[in-house]
């Protein structure tokens, strides 16, 4: 439908006159060419009873951005040209911020974990060239959220004078899809909670909604889960490298007051060696050897998913770690289930033969039991896309399924009518590209080339999807597999590059990557004025000259 398209019209429009900073691009935007400054003495006003707290810390940081940013306009003097035009326009002196009447006023942190597609992340917002008063209103304070994200990237600074110069400014927004994801993956190496935060405040810079939280892994297992400590105890890296209940705490909160959603990820049956450290008795093949047999990567090791003891005790600590986090969605992964392991495993051969059952109806019962222990506490499950294509299990038809292993595989998933959050390996894994991490080994990583801002903006969430299903894709997400990242390359793997999808899952698809790139840079160079290490996309001398590295300019 036109709506899930950019309409091309609006990109002309942008393109016409340079509304660089947006991004993602707003649905419908309308621009003028009058600079107006923003005055020494603006304020927002919020016109709301008993206005949540969250609230007023998301203007406190608003304000804090449009005194510190201190963004220079990417152009060649970097808007030092602008002063004359900027010395003679308006000052606006006020955004004023209200609900649409009868709107319910919650926390932004309340909004943002309602179930996915039932939030309302939709604003208005005009700035009028004379520069009286700006309004920013919305149906919740999560909009209000998205739009006053938008209002900070309209301004720029040259001679200590803050200033916009497209005055005036029509905006009403609202995303294309709810799920506008990133995945950390915290096993393989780990990151500080500082570094998590940090995250999630770029995260909410480019409007995602969703953190996906891959905890836990066969290689460490960070999480300090309440009556399971032995977990993070024998399994963490190193004491100092454990998430604390607190720590949870601590990021779903900070997460929640920027609207993000913490999906929290434990990957069952499969990668889970790290368990056996603590409980040798529930795992198969642990660390067996060679690795490849048993495995797509080292370690191997497995849940006994055919032993009643090993099923209870997973179910036991999903639903502890399921208390943990207060998101409506979590992961029980189900990803890369190795069988060999458990042909070889005589504990798990003989406990099918007691119960008469082969191994995939064993992994039903698996499935059920833990997912019926996630359902108690309230939790509609996620999993990796096998548990639909390779594996007969019963899901309810809730179930939100990741799609990864290849975008081919989401119209299967849709043909079977679950719900879909596309993260597929060819357009959104961030890792691809940095070369085999195995040892003795000298080739590509298995899911070469590297995985470009181009290449991930070009997706479409609804290739191969029939109409009657696109009701099913509910977003996507770009990923970071951690093998080879840890916190000194966390910002520049990941920005800007991961708000390519963004734009994708908000906009909408079908965006043209020439008039994106000056949006793009200057995003990343916001990204840095803040504190996040977001990578160049080209010489400054280009950022500065739209359009003149281009191929055939």
């Amino acid at each position: 439908s036109l709506a899930m398209k950019l309409p091309a019209l609006l990109l002309a429009l942008a393109h016409l006159h340079g509304v660089l900073g947006l991004w993602p691009l707003p649905r419908s935007l309308q621009t003028g060419s009058s600079a107006l400054k923003l005055a020494s003495n603006f304020d927002i006003h919020v016109n709301i009873a008993h206005a949540p707290s969250d609230l007023g810390s998301a203007i406190a940081r608003t304000k804090s951005f449009l005194k510190n940013d201190k963004l220079g306009r990417l152009v060649v003097g970097r808007g030092t040209l602008d002063s004359n035009v900027v010395q003679r326009a308006g000052s606006l002196r006020t955004l004023e911020l209200s609900l649409a009447p009868g709107s319910p006023v919650r926390s932004i942190t309340d909004e943002a974990r309602l179930p996915i597609g039932t939030r309302s992340e939709e604003y208005a917002l005009h700035i009028p060239a004379d520069g009286f008063t700006a309004t920013l209103t919305a149906n919740s304070t999560l909009g209000l959220l998205r739009g006053l994200t938008t209002f900070e990237q309209l301004w720029y600074e040259a001679s200590g004078q803050v200033y916009t110069m497209e005055t005036p400014v029509s905006i009403s927004d609202s995303p294309a899809y709810p799920f506008r994801g990133f995945m950390l993956d915290t096993s393989r190496n780990f990151f500080p909670v500082s570094d998590i935060q940090r995250t999630l405040d770029a995260m909410s810079w480019v409007k995602m909604s969703q953190f996906h939280w891959h905890v836990t892994d066969s290689q460490s297992f960070p999480l300090e889960v309440p009556g399971f400590t032995e977990l993070a105890s024998k399994g963490a890296y190193a004491s100092s490298m454990v998430y604390s209940p607190q720590d949870v705490q601590d990021i779903v909160a900070y997460a929640g007051a920027r609207g993000i959603d913490v999906m929290i990820e434990i990957d069952t049956p499969g990668h889970t060696a790290i368990i056996s450290a603590a409980h040798p008795e529930h795992i198969a093949c642990a660390e067996a050897s060679p690795w490849t047999t048993f495995a797509n990567e080292p370690p191997p090791g497995q849940l006994r998913l055919a032993s009643p003891a090993t099923t209870n005790f997973t179910a036991d600590l999903l639903a502890s770690v399921a208390r943990m986090f207060p998101s409506s969605l979590m992961s029980t992964g189900g990803d890369e289930l190795n069988t060999e392991c458990y042909v070889q495993d005589p504990e798990t051969q003989a406990d099918l033969k007691a119960s008469g059952r082969t191994l995939e109806q064993a992994l039903d019962v698996f499935t059920r039991t833990t997912h019926a222990a996630i359902r108690a506490e309230g939790k509609t499950p996620a999993v990796w896309e096998e548990m639909v294509l390779e594996h007969n299990v019963t899901l309810g038809n809730d179930t939100v399924v990741m799609v990864w292993i290849s975008s081919a595989n989401a119209a299967a998933v849709a043909a079977k009518n679950f719900r879909i959050v596309h993260g597929p390996s060819d357009f959104f894994y961030l890792d691809c590209g940095a070369g085999e991490w195995v040892g003795d080994d000298v080739a590509n990583s298995w899911c070469d080339p590297f995985k470009t801002w181009q290449k991930s903006y070009t997706f479409d969430p609804q290739a191969n999807i029939s109409a009657s299903q696109a009701h099913l894709v509910l977003g996507g997400e770009q990923l970071l597999w951690t093998e080879q990242s840890g916190p000194e390359n966390l910002d520049s793997i990941v920005w800007p590059r991961a708000a390519s999808s963004t734009e994708v899952f908000w906009s909408g698809p079908g965006g043209n990557s020439t008039t994106a790139l000056p949006r793009l840079h200057d995003l990343a160079f916001r990204m840095r004025q803040r504190g996040v290490k977001a990578i160049p996309l080209q010489p400054l001398w280009c950022a500065l000259r739209e359009g003149q590295c281009n191929i055939n300019s």
